[in-house]
C-alpha cells in the first residue's frame, strides 16, 4: 500500500520490505536529528494492522503469545511474539488494549500469515481477529514529541516514543499539521543506537528469542501454556542461544556500509578467516557514524576486534555471552 507522504517534496521511496514509505525526504541527518529532538513523525503507514475484539481477547492471547497479556491494562503497551513448536521466532507483534480491541501493528509482508494462524486457533473462543491495515496507518511519533493526538486514535506509548493508529483518510492532514516528515531511515538509524531488533532484519529461520534480548520485553518466563515455551524454558534454565546480538561501531573512512548477511571474521584473520556471524542492518547515525546490528556466534570473545566484509567493526555487547 502505497503512502500519500511520498507525493511530499523531496521523497525518496524506501525498498525492499519498507517499499511503500519513504526512505528519507532529502536530508538523512537532518531527520534523525529532528526526531532525536522529539519532534516530527515517521510515516509507518506500510506496517500492517491487526485487532483483536471479544469477551476472551485477553485470555485467548495469553495462550498464544510469549507475552503474559491476560491482565493488559487499558492503554499499557507491550510487545510480544509468536514461535513455532521448536521455539524459533515467526512472528512480532506490537501490542495495546483500549479497553474493548487490542491493536497491533506488525512487519510488512506478515499480517496474512498472522491472521491466518490466529484464526486457526479461535475454536471456542469468543474473539473477532480483523484486518483494518485498510483503515489504519501507523504513524511514529518519537519520544518527547508534544504532537496532539486526535479524539478517539488508539495509541501505544513506549519509552520510544508513541504508535498512533491514525484513520488512513487523515495521515496527509494530521502529517502537514504535526510534521516535518522523517524517513524509515532515520528511525531505522535510530532503532540500531537503541540496540532493537526487528523481525526479518534481526532474524531468520532459526532465531529464538534469547539470541536477541527479546527475554524480558517480549518474552514472560513466568507464563507457560503457548507453543515454542519448551525451548524457551530448557534454553533459559539448562542452555545457552547459539548467536548472540551485538552493536557494531563501524570504520567510517569506508564509503560504503556493509549490508545485511555481510561475514563477520576476526580483524586478525582478514577477508578469508573463519566466518563468525554477519550484519542484519547497517545504518548511518548522525552523531555515531556508520553503525550496525550483527548476530555472531556465543563464543565470540566480546573485546575481539571484528571487521565485516572489508570493514573494521568494532563490537559492544548486547546479549551477553
Amino acid at each position: 500500500m502505497k503512502s500519500p507522504l511520498l507525493s511530499l517534496p523531496g521523497a525518496v521511496p524506501a525498498e525492499g520490505r519498507d517499499e511503500g514509505v519513504a526512505a528519507h525526504y532529502g536530508d538523512l541527518f537532518r531527520e534523525q536529528r529532528a526526531l532525536a529532538d522529539g519532534s516530527g513523525l515517521v510515516d509507518l503507514s506500510h506496517r500492517g494492522v491487526v485487532t483483536v475484539t471479544g469477551d476472551d481477547r485477553l485470555t485467548w492471547l495469553h495462550l498464544l503469545l510469549t507475552q503474559h497479556v491476560s491482565d493488559l491494562e487499558p492503554g499499557r503497551a507491550t510487545e510480544a511474539l509468536i514461535l513455532s513448536a521448536n521455539g524459533h521466532i515467526e512472528h512480532a507483534l506490537y501490542l495495546v488494549d483500549d479497553g474493548a480491541t487490542v491493536w497491533m501493528h506488525v512487519e510488512p509482508g506478515t499480517r496474512d500469515e498472522l491472521i491466518a494462524y490466529l484464526e486457526s486457533m479461535k475454536f471456542f473462543y469468543r474473539v473477532e481477529v480483523a484486518d483494518r491495515t485498510a483503515d489504519f496507518a501507523v504513524v511514529h511519533l518519537p519520544a518527547g514529541s508534544i504532537a496532539p493526538v486526535p479524539d478517539g486514535v488508539t495509541v501505544r506509548e513506549t519509552a520510544h516514543g508513541r504508535d498512533l493508529f491514525l484513520p488512513r483518510a487523515g495521515l496527509e492532514a494530521y502529517a502537514a499539521a504535526n510534521g516535518p516528515a522523517a524517513g524509515i531511515l532515520a528511525y531505522e538509524a535510530l532503532r540500531v543506537e537503541a540496540h532493537r531488533p526487528r523481525l526479518g532484519f534481526e532474524t531468520d529461520h532459526r532465531t529464538i528469542p534469547h539470541e536477541l534480548g527479546w527475554i524480558g520485553t517480549a518474552v514472560h518466563l513466568q507464563k507457560g501454556c503457548y507453543r515454542g515455551q519448551e525451548t524457551v524454558a530448557r534454553v533459559h534454565n539448562l542452555g545457552k542461544p547459539p548467536r548472540r546480538l551485538v552493536f557494531l561501531h563501524l570504520d567510517g573512512s569506508e564509503v560504503h556500509l556493509p549490508g545485511p548477511g555481510t561475514p563477520l571474521r576476526l580483524a586478525a584473520d582478514g577477508e578469508e578467516g573463519r566466518r563468525l556471524g554477519f550484519v542484519t542492518t547497517s545504518a548511518r547515525h548522525h552523531e555515531l557514524g556508520p553503525i550496525a546490528l550483527a548476530l555472531v556466534k556465543r563464543n565470540v570473545p566480546v573485546d575481539a576486534e571484528l571487521i565485516a566484509g572489508d570493514t573494521a567493526a568494532a563490537q559492544e555487547t548486547v546479549v551477553e555471552p
